[in-house]
């Protein structure tokens, strides 16, 4: 039957009574409490409950500094902000790659990308890898992934664990729709055809439990509408205007589930798969390297309760400890093999709870990776390995020229100043460490190598309109 429903035209068509919430856009007030007060410790007590949704925001192409949260001067994410003075913030928060596909298998396993083996644009993960949509249908919650990027399709292995895992029908374009985009052939309709059916799925299943799983991709195609172009012309301001769509999108859903009541035992998290250049260092966009603009990403969480002004962490942690602390809160089995951990213990510290299990180690290294060439299988293999290690960060290209780079943050957050170059540094011991890792792939935990799957010429002009270069 839930198939069915999900299948059917009437799911994305009969959908008049969310357009009612979505003409709140235009004048949209960021109004979403609604629960009680608690303390932190109130977090490591969620386990015991069997009540508890989790709601996951995959905000595509989302750099953490352009949020208020994050310390931005522009108003372009209040609602975020607004969910971050009452929840769960991490300061800095690394992505495991600079594009898409790399990242999420990251993301969904909790291991590296050296590990788990995605890293070209036909690699698939396998049917043996555990993801958590898994471990949640098997745990009896209902499981839904909606997505537009076709990155994360199902024949690259991401519907896994999923009851339904569709893409959102377009809608009719709307003339107060911008769109501003380096591709001739841009994606069909919104991430508001999106929500518009998470809203209708929240109204029809809000008795059962669930994992709702949201794809946005608005920001990463650079749309917005006339009430978001508030920041002006360039590039770099039609990015912050997107944000400013999709954060109005975003209070639409959090409207939503105020309205059925599922704020008190829902857990709302909004993450990112990477950032986006501005020519910081003469690139625009991403999947070209592992600077700080397209791999620091967000990491917010909205909880049943509001923590009395919020829990900032400040330790710098991955986006593969992610899903580790998510299964740890809801008491699911943890991911086989993973290298990122429950965060639990340190959100319990930070808040200012003494923890019953050990912290995690708050100054380990945290790793990214980027396979140059992945659009080109033909081309030999290089790799963009980075380390970040407190505020020293390292870059080094394993394969081809022996490039390295060292920054640190404290003096020079930006990343403009290579200190081997200009002060001799010598970063043996995260030299070490890059090294290291590269050794450490070999055969991942579910004991299957990433597989590959041939891509025909439509799948290939889609990817292509996100702006990638793919020459097979």
């Amino acid at each position: 039957m839930f198939r069915r429903i999900l299948d059917s035209a009437w799911f994305y068509f009969a959908l008049a009574g969310a357009l009612v919430l979505l003409a709140a856009l235009t004048q949209f007030e960021v109004r979403i409490p609604t629960r009680e007060k608690a303390p932190i410790s109130e977090l490591a007590k969620l386990r015991e409950r069997d009540d508890i949704n989790v709601v996951f925001l995959l905000i595509d192409t989302l750099r953490s500094d352009r949020l208020g949260a994050y310390g931005y001067e522009r108003p372009t994410s209040p609602l975020i902000d607004e969910i971050a003075s009452h929840g769960i913030v991490f300061d800095r928060v690394v992505a495991q790659s600079s594009w898409t596909k790399t990242s999420m298998a990251s993301l969904w396993t909790g291991t590296h990308p050296v590990k788990n083996g995605v890293l070209r644009y036909n690699h698939v993960l396998p049917e043996e890898a555990v993801v958590p949509a898994e471990l949640f249908r098997e745990a009896g919650f209902r499981t839904v992934g909606l997505w537009r990027n076709g990155w994360v399709e199902p024949n690259f292995g991401f519907a896994q664990g999923f009851e339904v895992y569709v893409r959102p029908t377009p809608g009719a374009e709307r003339a107060r729709i911008h769109r501003q985009s380096q591709s001739t052939s841009p994606l069909t309709g919104t991430d508001e055809d999106m929500v518009m059916s998470a809203v209708d799925f929240l109204h029809q299943f809000r008795d059962e439990r669930f994992f709702l799983y949201m794809h946005f991709m608005d920001i990463h195609q650079y749309v917005y509408d006339d009430y978001s172009a508030i920041f002006g012309t360039s590039y770099s301001d039609a990015y912050d205007q997107s944000i400013h769509w999709t954060d109005r999108l975003l209070g639409v859903l959090f409207e939503s589930l105020r309205e059925e009541d599922l704020l008190k035992k829902t857990i709302v998290v909004i993450a990112s798969d990477h950032g986006e250049a501005f020519l910081e260092h003469g690139s625009e966009g991403h999947a070209r390297n592992l600077y700080r603009e397209v791999a620091y990403v967000p990491w917010v969480m909205s909880l049943p309760f509001l923590v009395d002004g919020g829990v900032r962490v400040p330790d710098t942690v991955s986006n593969a400890d992610i899903w580790p602390t998510l299964l740890d809160i809801v008491g699911l089995p943890p991911l086989p093999g993973a290298d990122g951990v429950s965060l639990l213990p340190l959100m319990l510290e930070t808040g200012g709870e003494t923890p019953s299990e050990p912290t995690a180690p708050l100054l380990r290294p945290v790793y990214a990776q980027l396979q140059k060439g992945w659009g080109r299988p033909k081309a030999e293999p290089q790799f963009l390995v980075s380390v970040t290690d407190g505020d020293r960060r390292y870059i080094a290209r394993f394969g081809g020229a022996d490039d390295e780079e060292l920054f640190d943050h404290g003096s020079d957050p930006s990343e403009q100043r290579n200190l081997i170059e200009e002060d001799g540094a010598d970063p043996a011991d995260l030299r070490e460490l890059a090294a290291a890792y590269m050794e450490s792939g070999g055969e991942p935990p579910w004991g299957t190598q990433a597989g590959e799957v041939e891509l025909d010429e439509m799948r290939l002009n889609h990817l292509r309109a996100l702006g990638y270069v793919i020459k097979p």
